[in-house]
């Protein structure tokens, strides 16, 4: 046939193809995602120390660093985290299998009575086919490879997810057990109040029975007595509630928790150097997370845009056919082809997957920008809290060695008859609650300091398996 004697409508059927393809390729492209506006520099400079991997061991208790070890081997969100991450190399793995042609087998047999057009007498019949089948789809436009990085970017993120719960978890290991010891420390010291009290009772009850001490002093005595004695089961509890969350991110069960040399023997870990802000982008595990899934939803969108274009299919058959009735039996039979398939006509469908393709690239695109500010406050947030809590702690350790002289004053006087019970009383008091405040803040500052290791990346490096 001559070009010029098709007819109209078969050339419009022919170049539609051609037209399609224009207005897929008119589509608009894949926006790139911009990067946060960095900070210049933090506000409060940090330390020149290098930022450790294992940075727990720092604070040189080996029960601590045992603690933590065991938590990241049996931690139930850890774990969860890991099978996130095998099911997102499974699924990576499914999907570059799209690259590959499918091949597929099939055999089948029949046997059955009929009724001869012929002889008009019953008659049975067997018959068989086997048969190999083959298809593959062209990736002209690379909506398949677009796939398959969005696959290979969420199998990523998904390691650096379980990166930062692993982060997640060392930290909150090592705050829970400062914590503890914290309680340890302020129970052995209500203990030892308890016990100066019990002390000062029985003297004021002497001197009373001397005539040398009245009734009110006695009754002050058995009041205060009673008010430390009160203090020591509240503490019991919460060292139970502290004891059950820390066994809990240990994944053991419900059991009293082994310590190491207590508070005071935790060794405040170096400053670590803070590096530059634009540093923390690739230093901690969450923030590359959240840049892995917009890269993968980038590509998720350009997939689903590719949807628009139309798709080449090729295909093969290759089998055998027999049967009793058929002479020869049994009968090669093969085929090969192909198909190109455009969208003409879906409803929307095709648009409405592309925009909700491009919301959820949106969404990960404000997720990955509220991630990245959040990080940054945060490390500002635990390096301004760091300076304050040492000035406070040297101010409350000044302080408690105030009060101590002033408490060894009051008692010496009072058991001299210089002074009465009350002035000794109240140095008691003032020693009590600075002797809390200096548990409260050391406890608080070495919190801190884990606080700004895990806000810093803690020495992560993103090789993980």
């Amino acid at each position: 046939m001559k070009p010029h004697s098709l007819s109209p409508v078969t050339w419009r059927l022919l170049a539609l193809p051609a037209a399609l393809v224009l207005a897929a390729c008119a589509q608009p492209p894949v926006a790139s995602v911009p990067p946060p506006a960095t900070p210049a520099q933090w506000r409060n400079a940090a330390g020149s120390e290098a930022l450790r991997t294992d940075w727990w061991q720092g604070f040189g208790d080996a029960t601590l660093t045992r603690l933590i070890g065991e938590a990241l081997a049996h931690n139930q969100d850890l774990r969860q985290a890991a099978a996130r991450v095998a099911e997102a190399r499974a699924m990576a793995a499914a999907q570059h299998a799209a690259f590959w042609p499918t091949l597929d087998a099939g055999a089948g047999a029949t046997r059955s009575r009929s009724v001869s057009d012929v002889t008009l007498k019953p008659y049975l019949s067997t018959g068989h086919q086997e048969l190999f089948q083959a298809a593959y789809e062209v990736d002209l436009w690379g909506r398949i490879d677009a796939l398959a990085r969005a696959a290979d970017n969420g199998e990523e993120a998904s390691r650096a997810a379980r990166d930062a719960v692993a982060l997640s978890v060392a930290a909150t290991v090592a705050q829970t057990y400062i914590g503890l010891l914290e309680l340890d420390a302020q129970l052995d010291l209500a203990k030892h109040t308890l016990a100066s009290r019990e002390r000062s009772l029985t003297l004021v009850r002497q001197r009373r029975d001397a005539g040398y001490a009245s009734a009110l002093e006695l009754a002050q005595a058995e009041a205060d007595r009673h008010a430390g004695a009160q203090a020591l089961p509240q503490l019991a509890r919460a060292l139970e509630r502290q004891e059950a969350q820390l066994n809990l991110l240990l994944g053991r069960a419900s059991g009293p928790v082994e310590r190491g040399g207590g508070l005071a023997a935790l060794q405040p870990c170096a400053v670590p150097d803070a590096g530059l802000p634009s540093e923390l982008l690739r230093r901690r595990p969450d923030l590359r997370a959240a840049e892995l899934q917009v890269v993968a939803s980038d590509a998720q969108l350009a997939a689903a845009r590719a949807q628009w274009l139309p798709a080449l299919r090729l295909n093969a058959s290759l089998g055998h056919v027999g049967a009793s009735v058929l002479h020869g039996d049994p009968f090669t039979i093969w085929s090969l082809g192909g198909s190109v398939l455009a969208p003409i006509f879906n409803g929307g469908r095709l648009q409405a997957l592309a925009d909700a393709s491009a919301a959820r690239r949106d969404q990960a695109l404000a997720g990955y920008e509220r991630t990245v500010l959040g990080a940054w406050a945060e490390v500002e947030t635990q390096l301004n809290g760091q300076e304050q809590q040492q000035a406070q702690l040297r101010d409350a350790l000044a302080q408690r060695q105030a009060v101590a002289d002033a408490l060894r004053i009051a008692t010496r006087r009072f058991r001299e008859g210089y002074a009465s019970r009350q002035d000794e009383l109240v140095a008691e008091r003032n020693l009590l609650a600075a002797e809390q405040g200096v548990l409260s803040l050391q406890s608080a500052l070495l919190q801190t300091q884990v606080g700004l290791f895990r806000a810093l990346g803690g020495g992560w490096t993103g090789a993980s398996p």
